[in-house]
């Protein structure tokens, strides 16, 4: 539950964000912090998050510091867990120019993470807009739509005839003699990316031919 509603602004874009990985729509106060919250949304070891999460206390400071969001993760092939992060999604050039009015609740928030077992991270553009976030916003559309299962076998099994590797054109190629024909099952395919079915270089920007695999648990 928020402990703070964010509100809204006339200098920067705020709104709800759809998420499956939290309790309710996220709420987010720019567009950097929504662009965050994409790639929360496709990290395969992301089990949860808060948004608004806390409000940690911070001295001359009334009303504290509220984080943006609270992420907690799935334990990995180790069986360990990552700690908790607790998490501030600021511009590069705001926090240059507002250092020393984010330095208490700065430090005030590492302590408070650090008491729970959980760390305090800040993020910027430079960890979020990168070539994987494009990637992912073309993606999100195809995520939540389960494709027909005759679809699904006929791009594993096209992808497997070439040897569990090729790539987005060749498997088009391959499955669809018409435009129309192409147009049917390219959801289909870019579902079983999205849902990591088939393995893609998400950090390298998808062009028109994309390299595709078949994960080493299908092969």
């Amino acid at each position: 539950m928020p402990v703070r509603k964010v509100p809204k602004s006339h200098v920067s874009v705020t709104g709800l964000h759809a998420t499956s990985k939290s309790d309710s729509a996220a709420e987010f106060e720019s567009l950097l912090e929504n662009d965050y919250l994409i790639h929360l949304d496709f990290d395969p070891w992301v089990e949860s998050y808060e948004v608004q999460p806390v409000r940690v206390p911070v001295e001359g400071v009334p009303r504290g510091y509220v984080p943006d969001t609270l992420v907690h993760f799935c334990a990995g092939p180790e069986g360990q867990t990552r700690p908790s992060e607790l998490t501030e999604v600021k511009s590069l050039e705001d926090l240059q120019d507002n250092k020393a009015k984010y330095a208490p609740k700065f430090a005030a928030a590492t302590t408070y993470a650090q008491e729970r077992g959980w760390i305090f991270v800040c993020k910027t553009e430079r960890d979020i807009r990168t070539p994987k976030l494009r990637n992912l916003k073309f993606l999100r559309a195809y995520r939540r739509t389960e494709p027909p299962a005759a679809g699904v076998a006929a791009v594993f099994n096209a992808l497997a005839a070439m040897g569990g590797q090729g790539s987005s054109e060749q498997l088009l190629d391959s499955l669809a003699a018409t435009d129309e024909a192409r147009a049917e099952i390219l959801p289909t395919l870019w579902h079983l990316v999205a849902t990591r079915r088939i393995a893609a270089d998400w950090d390298v920007v998808f062009g028109a031919d994309v390299p595709l695999w078949l994960p080493e648990e299908i092969l």
